[in-house]
């Protein structure tokens, strides 16, 4: 199997129409927070990255009188399952190894707490840093899915990272624990 890069996750007509959505800024600033996450705690570089890229495109438009309505989606959001299974057929279809692709999936699945009931989740090191990587993004009444970074721009940061993670290589087990 080849190693499939954010790059060419980034340019598929599928990445490009769901990232439209939910807001290309948002999603490499996301990927960036996520590599450097994973380095510091010794989470898959590769799978860290692309889980925090793709982490969003499950996101539905949720709008009121014309509006986007920030309440209504709190209120009826799945867009982590709906990413969750997006991304997993999207990487399948790329190229991505299986098991890689799942576990990428599962921590797109788990990168928010919006949608599920109370819980006491145990999140694996890879789901913590996606999800810390989002929560690093964050701005109040969802403003960091309205932040806008041009296509060029966001490929030639990705291309940044993928140099990078083929730079270092898998990283030595988790050491440190994620809060």
């Amino acid at each position: 199997m080849k190693n499939v890069t954010l790059a060419e996750i980034f340019l598929h007509p599928i990445t490009q129409k769901y990232l439209q959505r939910s807001g290309i800024a948002h999603a490499v600033k996301v990927t960036e927070h996520a590599f450097h996450l994973a380095f510091k705690y010794n989470v898959d570089l590769d799978l860290a990255t692309k889980a925090a890229l793709l982490h969003d495109i499950g996101h539905y438009e949720w709008y009121r009188n014309g509006k986007w309505d920030y309440e209504l989606y709190r209120e009826n959001d799945i867009h982590a399952i709906k990413g969750a299974e997006r991304a997993h057929k999207l990487l399948i279809r790329l190229g991505e190894e299986p098991q890689r692709a799942k576990q990428i999936s599962v921590a797109i699945l788990l990168h928010t707490d919006s949608y599920l009931p109370e819980a006491q989740i145990k999140r694996s090191p890879l789901q913590k840093v996606v999800k810390l990587a989002d929560e690093m993004d964050e701005e109040k009444g969802g403003n960091h899915h309205y932040n806008v970074m041009d296509i060029e721009t966001a490929l030639q940061r990705l291309q940044r990272l993928d140099k990078l993670i083929e730079t270092y290589h898998p990283l030595p087990a988790y050491k440190e624990n994620l809060r």
